[in-house]
């Protein structure tokens, strides 16, 4: 099986790593700054789950890429999906199954539209890990899993032949038959943490020993009611560990989304919380915890929109 993972960021580097430890046919599409620099360093990941450092990586640029992959692994931040769309759009052919690991909802319809629904496969990942300055890979705790499905459920001879490629490799690999309630759950979580933690501009322990983990209780509740009216009611246990996980005193945890904001940089704050938001009962007009950090949000870009245009 050849799988074209997009980008060696921290999400592509660590998992297309993995697999390429595993002794899979792994090729990275990477823009030109990020070939140079694996060109001269490696891909090189520091992780509790074992160090690597793989010298040459394979890679291709866009411009040269030749054929269809059998898989194309695509996890880039929400607001490059356009570009990145078209710059693996020739991997792309007939028998290519495509695996998105973006947040949220919004991306399956821009690369059904762009690829034919018939080629998007469900998936999600559960990370923690970060680029340093040096371009390493750091992953930042034990929790590493990449889930995948048909919409369907089907167990197919595209999600058997993936189950076989990422069986030997050193993550937490599950193809699911519900993947859509797996998808739902995560943006839950997603939304959530990255909520709590941008309205706060805190970590998770900070929050509760603010004694604000009411707050974050409300703002999960809101998310599971979305959820419960779009036809995913979160699962018991899922819903408890959402809310378990803003409320672990002396945590360290921050959304990414946080650390954006913290460097001045974009985010994905309108296809994580703005379009949940609108999926809602009310369609996001009415005021509620999801709606006051989603102004946050705005506001947020809108400052930064303005600053840029000052050059």
């Amino acid at each position: 099986m050849r799988i074209l993972v997009v980008g060696a960021g921290a999400l592509g580097g660590y998992f297309g790593g993995r697999l390429l430890e595993a002794g899979q046919d792994v090729s990275f599409l990477l823009r030109p700054r990020r070939a140079a620099q694996l060109a001269r360093t490696g891909l090189v990941i520091k992780s509790p789950k074992g160090d690597l450092a793989l010298p040459a990586p394979p890679s291709v640029q866009a411009d040269a890429i030749e054929g269809p992959f059998d898989v194309v692994v695509v996890g880039c931040k929400a607001y490059d999906l356009a570009e990145t769309m078209e710059s693996f759009a020739p991997a792309v052919g007939p028998g290519t199954a495509i695996l998105p690991l973006l947040n949220g909802m919004r991306h399956l319809d821009a690369l059904g539209d762009r690829f034919g629904a018939e080629r998007v496969l469900g998936g999600l990942c559960m990370i923690s890990a970060s680029l340093d300055e040096e371009g390493r890979v750091l992953h930042h705790n034990d929790l590493h899993g990449l889930t995948y499905g048909e919409f369907s459920g089907e167990r197919s001879a595209r999600v058997q032949a993936l189950e076989s490629a990422l069986a030997g490799a050193n993550f937490d690999a599950r193809a699911s038959g519900n993947i859509l309630q797996d998808m739902w759950e995560k943006w839950m979580f997603i939304a959530s943490a990255a909520s709590m933690t941008c309205l706060m501009r805190a970590t998770v322990g900070d929050i509760v020993e603010s004694g604000g983990t009411d707050v974050a209780d409300a703002v999960v509740d809101e998310c599971a009611a979305i959820l419960a009216h779009n036809g995913f009611a979160p699962r018991a246990e899922s819903l408890a560990r959402a809310h378990a996980m803003l409320a672990v005193r002396g945590s360290l945890m921050t959304a990414s989304m946080f650390k954006d904001i913290e460097r001045g940089a974009a985010i994905e704050g309108d296809h994580i919380v703005g379009d949940l938001l609108r999926r809602g009962a009310g369609g996001g007009k009415r005021v509620s915890p999801l709606r006051i950090v989603f102004a946050h949000l705005q506001a947020y870009e809108a400052r930064r929109a303005r600053e840029a245009s000052r050059g």
